[in-house]
């Protein structure tokens, strides 16, 4: 064969495996691909484009390999129809004997002694490890500029954010470098990457997945959650993660339904309701657009849609960055340089080191937060900002509480815009409306999901569901519904990001 043979063979060798990576599990497991090929397949395609990406912190293809290995090895043994199956995992989630950093100095070489509850339900069901993805440092961000150690890039657009805190795991779905992975969630942390980068992330309700290992930022907040290229695959992913766990005293001790069981039944009935506070000042006229087309779809699906109003949805930013600056003060006082962690050398006295190694083992957004938080606990102020805010996310709750009265689901967009320009936003403010939307299900404690909806500028929208606490199982079926409505072409990586060289 000539060499332009051997070029055409080979790139289209590789346009077969783009496409494979950019399938949903579901469909290459339906395929017949053993686990060992759809292992390699990721293996290879991080190796190969990581390096525009930075999706990853920690790559560790010996775990994916292994894990497919033993699924092909005794497929009638395998602890479950998903064995050896590859996932990746957002590193703030404990991994024992694997570099957990949370994306901070303060944590740079940290191995942990346990694994996280979710990690090993994951594991239990043979699924193997291709690494530890890039986040905001502590989960502290909308774009995963804030990491220590790296900068993502969206895989959709090079020059853009991928969004945050979990923008490492959503940017490496997005790229085909991973199938599946796991985010955490603290006021939009799931949903606003996998909105920027094309693909779908839940939020399951607070208490419906286990907290135990995950490092805490807010933990009346935080939640994990699986980001995925469809809704079928972040229904068997929550499925797989989902229940009870006595080691997290927030865990509920509810039964988990099979979430695939009514997954097709459709819109018709449903009764969702368009919160007039989401689509307001502030939200791209693209993104409007996009998403209100959605609700029509969902609506000719046999849905009743209508506008409703949640007044103190005004109020849920403030409200956030007064409770969750509060518990992450209090949570990262751990890091003291006494214990583990990073410790500033030279120091003199306790003071001295305390302040050296905070000063250094942190960025300036975590300072900023946990002097946020710290003013609002303190003496003479504890009044005035956080029980305050603690008494408006009642109201929230109660008004979403009144709102799943009259509907199955709400419906808004994921964030107020598409993904913005690497450094385009330098103002902390700015930053923080990326969360408007998506903040307020986190203070009620909701399931909420994004998925692609349409675009605005070239780039990808994501609609979000919001449905009562612990209803994962109608969410999953009325996003479904929209899918199939939308049937949308899935996003592809940047051209240039495709012709990297191998």
């Amino acid at each position: 064969m000539s060499g332009a043979g051997r070029d055409a063979g080979r790139n289209g060798d590789g346009r077969a495996k783009a496409e494979l990576a950019l399938k949903p599990v579901h469909e290459l497991v339906a395929g017949g691909a053993s686990r060992r090929e759809i292992a390699e397949l990721f293996v290879e395609r991080a190796a190969r484009l990581d390096g525009r990406v930075h999706a990853f912190l920690t790559r560790t293809p010996e775990r994916a390999l292994e894990a497919a290995a033993r699924a092909d090895e005794a497929p009638g043994e395998a602890p479950g129809p998903w064995a050896g199956v590859p996932v990746a995992l957002k590193d703030n989630l404990v991994t024992r004997g694997l570099r957990t950093t949370c994306g901070s100095r303060m944590l740079a070489d940290w191995v942990p002694p346990y694994t996280a509850t979710a990690v090993e339900r994951l594991e239990a069901a043979g699924l193997g490890c291709l690494g530890k993805t890039n986040m905001d440092e502590f989960a502290m961000g909308s774009s995963t500029e804030h990491s220590a150690f790296a900068l993502t890039r969206n895989p959709l657009d090079l020059e853009r954010v991928p969004g945050g805190s979990s923008g490492g795991s959503a940017a490496a779905v997005a790229a085909g470098m991973a199938p599946w992975a796991l985010g955490s969630d603290t006021g939009g942390s799931i949903r606003q990457p996998a909105a920027y980068c094309g693909v779908v992330g839940l939020k399951p309700s607070y208490g419906r997945v286990s907290r135990y290992g995950l490092v805490a930022f807010a933990s009346s907040l935080d939640q994990i959650g699986p980001i995925t290229r469809d809704v079928r695959d972040a229904a068997v992913l929550l499925g797989l993660i989902a229940g009870h766990d006595p080691r997290d005293a927030t865990s509920a001790d509810r039964p988990v339904p099979d979430y695939l069981e009514r997954l097709e039944e459709g819109a018709r009935g449903l009764r969702v309701g368009l919160p007039r506070e989401y689509f307001g000042e502030g939200v791209q006229p693209g993104v409007r657009e996009a998403v209100l087309a959605a609700a029509r779809k969902l609506e000719r699906e046999g849905a009743r849609v209508e506008e409703t109003e949640l007044p103190s949805t005004r109020y849920a930013l403030a409200t956030y960055y007064v409770i969750a600056p509060a518990e992450a003060s209090a949570n990262l006082a751990r890091y003291d340089g006494v214990r583990y962690g990073f410790r500033a050398p030279g120091a003199r006295s306790y003071a001295e080191l305390y302040d050296r190694t905070r000063q250094k083992g942190f960025g300036a957004e975590v300072r900023r937060r946990i002097m946020l938080g710290t003013y609002a606990l303190s003496a003479g102020y504890y009044d005035q900002y956080y029980l305050k805010a603690q008494k408006v996310r009642t109201r929230i709750r109660q008004e979403f509480r009144e709102a799943f009265e009259r509907f199955d689901l709400l419906l808004t967009p994921t964030a107020p815009t598409v993904a913005f320009r690497l450094g385009e936003v330098s103002d902390p403010l700015t930053m923080y409306m990326n969360d408007i939307c998506t903040i307020p299900a986190n203070l009620a404690g909701l399931p909420a999901i994004s998925l692609p909806c349409g675009s605005a500028e070239g780039l990808p929208v994501g609609v979000q569901l919001m449905a009562a606490p612990f209803e994962e199982a109608l969410l999953l079926r009325a996003a479904r519904a929209l899918e199939a409505a939308l049937a949308l072409e899935p996003w592809r990586p940047a051209a240039e990001l495709e012709e990297v060289a191998p």
